[in-house]
């Protein structure tokens, strides 16, 4: 899989270079146009794990497979890698699983990487997100008190003075600062609970100071801690996904087994919300 670097950057001439492709199409929300972007992946003869976007497209819609397809193929020939690909990483639907067929009838077996048989890769991210939003329509109303305290506390800067004024008072020190998270964000969620839940000792004295603010009661803040230390496993397996220089199966592949025995052993978890 390695690549020669040549004077004037890296050449793809010769039997040894091989790619592996990812790419993701998206709907810019202030244009309503689909873009796509194309990056490649590949090893040069220093042995050094290189990636370079090969195209960043706009693409008309309707997205279907044969125009997802089309747009991919016209980017892979523009560099004459469209009989070095290795593998293409997608997210995971049912336009990129016919978009794989058709590019796998348009390359030809003989023309990939053991004939096709690992072309089509899922991203592996992109199922943690999945697994995980399955799981915060569930418990969205369980951290709802939670999210509430945070958006009274950081409402205006007068109460945020309050609170930290309070956060002294009651020792308790002051590391980040409150920060609201973004409902279709899971990730955020977690950093959200992660920082509130230090300071609940600041959060009850606050109940009893303030006659607006009604405290989340103590049951909240226990399943709010068991959930942030449920998503932490996630957070930190995203994480580890995410990486452009460390991504090798002997990294994840520990955490993707952890991931499913725990979800298993949840099945029966001592903590549930009413």
């Amino acid at each position: 899989m390695r690549v020669r670097k040549g004077k004037l950057g890296y050449s793809c001439k010769g039997p040894i270079a091989v790619f592996a492709v990812t790419t993701d199409l998206w709907t810019a929300d202030n244009q309503k146009r689909g873009y796509m972007a194309v990056t490649g992946h590949f090893i040069d003869d220093s042995w050094m794990l290189k990636s370079c976007i090969l195209r960043f497209m706009y693409v008309p819609c309707p997205h279907t497979a044969e125009a997802i397809c089309d747009a991919l193929q016209k980017c892979l020939q523009s560099w004459d890698i469209d009989r070095r690909v290795s593998t293409v990483t997608l997210d995971n639907c049912s336009t990129n699983d016919s978009m794989i067929g058709l590019m796998e009838t348009r390359l030809g077996a003989t023309n990939m990487l053991l004939r096709g048989k690992w072309l089509h890769m899922r991203c592996c991210a992109h199922i943690l997100n999945l697994i995980v939003k399955d799981g915060m329509e569930v418990i969205a109303s369980a951290v709802s008190n939670i999210r509430d305290s945070i958006a009274y506390w950081v409402a205006t800067p007068k109460r945020y003075e309050k609170f930290e004024k309070t956060a002294l008072d009651e020792k308790v020190e002051l590391v980040k600062k409150l920060q609201l998270d973004c409902k279709t964000r899971w990730n955020s969620t977690y950093i959200m609970l992660k920082i509130a839940i230090p300071y609940r000792k600041v959060f009850e004295r606050l109940g009893e100071l303030d006659r607006n603010y009604v405290c989340p009661p103590p049951n909240d803040w226990i399943f709010a801690s068991t959930v942030c230390d449920k998503l932490g496993l996630f957070y930190d397996l995203t994480e580890l996904f995410s990486g452009t220089k460390y991504v090798t199966a002997n990294l994840f592949s520990p955490k993707v087994c952890e991931i499913k025995l725990k979800i298993k052993s949840w099945e029966h978890g001592e903590h549930e919300k009413n």
